[in-house]
């Protein structure tokens, strides 16, 4: 695996919404509760205007990174897109490469909170069955976030090797050791856990990143309520009965 290169996280400049008010001479103590709670109720639409011009950042660059890469997407690109200026965008990412990571991790996150709901006393069918339903409702919703991480992988993951080598091996790690269980408990068919996980990743992200195949043969996509249940419904039943106990 490649190493990952360090990047700067830091902003470049300071974000004036997020600077504190001055001091008012002479403000009586008793007051400064009140004032506090004032400044803090004030400062709320600024946070959540951060927050919202920052998740705009993050949709107009997934968008893009996802069909162009990240070495063909610019930062003006970016910045157009998501309707800010480039220094405003420059704010929150520092450069390109933070901004590219940043999505690619925010994905992750995204993508492995099913995988951390497995536990050893749950119905592993129940459980595996619903981890199918949800990661074909992100490929649904979200081609473009599956696309881009299938990029990054291709590339040999050169920006998200730390996250893949440290994040995502302790929870595959953690969650093997659940399916183990299962199998040990006479709930599954013997099953090596991390080709479970692997096939599960494969088979669902499919309908995303090869979604042009899946139209040309079937005339149809996940967006099609009908063939997107009889998707669900097929991709649990190979699975399911492929690992039910004997």
């Amino acid at each position: 695996m490649p190493t990952s290169r360090a990047l700067d996280t830091g902003t470049i400049e300071s974000d004036p919404a997020a600077q504190p008010a001055p001091a008012v001479p002479g403000r009586l103590a008793s007051n400064s509760i009140a004032s506090a709670q004032i400044a803090s109720d004030q400062g709320k639409p600024a946070r959540r205007a951060r927050q919202d011009k920052r998740a705009l950042i993050l949709d107009a660059a997934l968008a893009l990174f996802s069909r162009f890469g990240l070495h063909g997407t610019s930062i003006d690109q970016v910045a157009a897109r998501a309707e800010v200026s480039k220094g405003n965008l420059l704010y929150y990412f520092a450069n390109k490469e933070v901004l590219y990571v940043s999505v690619l991790r925010e994905l992750l996150d995204v993508w492995l909170e099913p995988l951390r709901n497995f536990s050893p006393d749950q119905d592993p069918r129940d459980a595996i069955g619903d981890y199918i339903r949800r990661k074909l409702v992100m490929s649904r919703d979200r081609p473009d976030a599956s696309r881009l991480f299938c990029l990054e992988m291709i590339q040999g993951a050169p920006l998200l090797g730390d996250a893949l080598d440290q994040e995502l091996h302790e929870l595959v790690t953690r969650k093997s050791d659940v399916i183990r269980a299962w199998v040990d408990a006479g709930k599954l068919a013997p099953v090596d856990p991390h080709h479970l996980i692997f096939a599960l990743w494969g088979i669902t992200q499919h309908y995303a990143d090869f979604a042009v195949q899946v139209k040309a043969l079937t005339g149809k996509t996940l967006n099609d309520a009908a063939f997107f249940e009889q998707t669900v419904d097929s991709v649990q039943r190979l699975v399911l009965q492929g690992i039910s106990a004997r």
